[in-house]
């Protein structure tokens, strides 16, 4: 990912004004990719529009629509691009396929609507918005390196995401529900590294006004993606199924 950004030395204290402004923008995209995805999930699963363009029910079975596998897997490839080839595109195009993104994921999580109840997914999206709070203030002020934790779990998240799409397929609600206890420990603990690395990048003078646009976007891209999926893990776990 950005790692080669991301592992800078701490700037002094001439710099925080200017990793205010930074994490402005971050969280803003964040937020901005979160309100888009929100309206959207809530939207198309709550008017019905699941069953009519994402899944059909012929003769008691179930069948996922052509729709339900691009805005299952699209996103993965299109945040991945965005990521790996930020520094190749221009801006406006960064900030169009950032909106793609929080459409495309939108439509993917508004299947929450149809198999969870309004209450618990609710309850969820604020104890998820606690936690990661708590470990994004956490790697913000710790004074240690988190790098070697980072690394760890970004293999044990692609460990993760392989059993998640191998068991898309086959459905075991006991890898499932494994996957959902690990995904905790894994997501919370990303937050807290991603925090860090984010900071030494706001506090780096050395970044022009562009590439620091750029990587505000993408900082922000990082931390929705690993909102979304702290949120999911614990909706697996807490949630009640309609």
């Amino acid at each position: 990912m950005l790692d080669n950004i991301f592992n800078q030395k701490q700037y002094g204290p001439e710099a925080k004004a200017m990793s205010s402004e930074f994490f402005v923008s971050v969280y803003t995209y964040m937020f901005l990719a979160l309100g888009i995805s929100g309206t959207i999930a809530y939207w198309f699963g709550t008017e019905g529009y699941v069953f009519e363009y994402m899944i059909r029910i012929e003769y008691g079975a179930v069948s996922p629509t052509p729709l339900f596998y691009i805005v299952a897997f699209a996103p993965v490839l299109l945040g991945l691009g965005i990521q790996f080839l930020y520094n190749r595109l221009s801006m406006p195009l960064l900030l169009l396929l950032f909106g793609l993104y929080s459409v495309l994921m939108g439509l993917s999580l508004s299947t929450i609507f149809i198999a969870y109840d309004l209450g618990s997914i609710m309850t969820t999206f604020f104890v998820t918005a606690g936690g990661f709070g708590a470990m994004a203030f956490l790697g913000y002020i710790t004074k240690t390196d988190l790098t070697k934790m980072g690394s760890l779990l970004y293999m044990l998240f692609i460990g993760i995401f392989i059993a998640a799409i191998v068991n898309f397929f086959f459905h075991s609600e006991m890898i499932s529900y494994l996957i959902s206890i690990l995904g905790v420990v894994v997501f919370t603990g990303l937050t807290a590294y991603q925090m860090q690395q984010l900071k030494y990048i706001g506090e780096d003078p050395n970044l022009g006004n562009l590439e620091r646009k750029k990587l505000s976007l993408i900082g922000g891209l990082m931390l929705y993606i690993l909102f979304i999926n702290l949120f999911l893990s614990l909706l697996r776990l807490l949630g009640n199924r309609e």
